[in-house]
């Protein structure tokens, strides 16, 4: 049986030269510390039943979407050979990337508002890295078990069971994440034909050896993309975990900007709580000068970052709630009122009224429904045509035998509907000119049609050499599809 030594504890001189220099509660940190492993303990409680109806909808619409088939289909579908964009029953092409930018707009300022209004609950909920790292630990706690297990597994010599336990772990986070790197590439290839491709092996090319995919259904973009997003995936959620939250996400570091005292954040009741102390259930904490924190260190234990909440607001807290929901079933455990760790604002645990309508958050608010009313505006007034026109640039104009001026042009008419449409062409803004060549096209969905036609008029009807021009394309099959480019009509000097 072993038995504790207690070693001989030398004495300090309180004139130590390092306290003369460093304030109480700072020391030194080494920036290429290895990192020490976080076991997370599990829990359950309210906010983590609101993760779960937060993350899964999103988990299980980003797998699903490139399987779902609409108007003969797929219905998400980002076509970069042929450059279309498929939503569901829109098509966007190059052409609509003001809108991309837009959405991207929208998605910063509403950031900006969750943030300063609650923080970065945004990273708790919804964000990929920690829905996609809470998949991979609730695997990692199925294979090896609960906290105090995983770590007596880790420091266990090798055995047949914990190299059982380790290879099922690290078997379905490598299952996951080829299904994530599958499913992204769905979105930019056809999800059916991916699947037949990735699971086409020719054998007689594989033993071969030779140093080409030409023995997998995969093209070499596919694979590649595939295999980058499986490691990708596998490292970040599996591996790197809090890194990713800590050291490579900007969102951790220009956060403080959008924080002030009444921005909803995860917090101790440092006055509740203080001073901290272990003590049987029943016992009159006051007696003893104790507040309502034990110090069981649940709150630490649950942490998927490892800092300590007591510690005040730190940048790596991702506002999960997790400490919140650990020492809530603590207080249950202990008759004391719930909160010791809630969410709540810095002026409210100092006393003070907090003001959710300030003039900040009402100015992101605000400019975020004027953008996202723009932008719906835009796609319901979108007009799926487009026409560019290219005015030939190698002669000025032509003068014909019969003493007419003529101009070329090159019409490119893009049809972005989910129909096949007829157009007219016609233009304005030059009386007496006429159109020399065809004047209908029909284009079918998804195409670009190249129309070279002619503009000829009399010399006498010019009445200057340089002539603006508006060609107009109108769809003449019952559609009110209408769409209008400039352009010009050079002659020869007018006397």
């Amino acid at each position: 049986m072993n038995k504790r030594v207690d070693k001989p504890t030398e004495t300090v001189a309180v004139t130590d030269i390092t306290e003369e220099f460093h304030p109480a509660g700072v020391g030194e940190l080494d920036l290429y510390q290895k990192r020490e492993k976080i076991y997370t303990r599990r829990i359950e409680g309210f906010y983590q039943r609101i993760r779960v109806y937060t993350g899964w909808p999103l988990l299980l619409g980003y797998f699903l979407l490139p399987w779902l088939n609409w108007d003969g289909r797929q219905a998400v579908l980002f076509d970069l050979p042929n450059r279309q964009f498929h939503i569901f029953n829109l098509t966007f092409w190059p052409q609509d990337f003001p809108l991309l930018a837009w959405m991207m707009i929208i998605a910063a300022f509403a950031l900006f508002t969750v943030t300063a209004w609650a923080g970065r609950i945004w990273c708790g909920y919804t964000c990929p890295q920690t829905v996609w790292t809470a998949i991979f630990m609730w695997v990692e706690q199925w294979c090896e078990g609960s906290r105090n297990q995983r770590i007596k597994w880790d420091k266990a010599p090798w055995s047949v069971e914990k190299f059982a336990r380790k290879l099922s772990k690290h078997a379905l986070w490598g299952g996951f994440a080829l299904l994530t790197g599958f499913s992204f590439v769905a979105y930019f290839s056809p999800a059916r034909e991916l699947l037949v491709n990735l699971v086409t092996i020719d054998f007689a090319a594989l033993l071969s050896l030779g140093f080409n995919l030409d023995w997998w259904g995969l093209g070499i973009w596919e694979a590649s993309w595939i295999i980058f997003f499986t490691l990708a995936t596998y490292i970040n959620a599996g591996w790197l975990r809090e890194q990713v939250c800590m050291y490579m996400c900007p969102y951790a570091r220009f956060q403080s900007v959008m924080f002030d005292q009444d921005t909803l954040i995860v917090s101790y009741d440092y006055h509740r709580g203080e001073s901290r102390g272990a003590r049987k259930k029943g016992v009159d904490a006051s007696e003893k000068g104790l507040g309502d924190c034990v110090d069981c260190q649940i709150c630490v234990q649950v942490c998927p970052t490892g800092i300590d909440i007591r510690d005040g607001l730190q940048y790596e807290c991702i506002n999960c709630a997790l400490c919140i929901d650990g020492c809530n079933s603590v207080m249950d455990q202990m008759g004391y009122e719930k909160g010791l760790i809630r969410y709540t604002t810095e002026n409210s645990l100092n006393g003070q009224p907090t003001n959710f309508l300030r003039p900040r958050l009402i100015g992101y608010a605000v400019a975020v429904v004027v953008m996202v009313a723009i932008f719906f505006t835009s796609i319901i007034v979108r007009v799926p045509l487009k026409l560019d026109v290219i005015r030939d640039r190698d002669r000025l104009y032509i003068q014909t035998t019969e003493g007419y001026i003529e101009n070329s042009y090159t019409l490119k008419v893009i049809n972005m509907d989910q129909q096949s449409h007829q157009y007219q062409i016609s233009f304005s803004g030059l009386e007496g000119a006429k159109i020399i060549g065809k004047s209908k096209v029909v284009v079918i969905p998804g195409e670009l049609s190249e129309l070279p036609i002619r503009l000829s008029i009399d010399p006498a009807d010019l009445e200057k050499t340089n002539n603006t021009i508006e060609f107009n394309v109108q769809a003449i099959d019952g559609s009110d599809y209408e769409a209008i480019a400039e352009s010009r009509f050079i002659g020869p000097r007018v006397k």
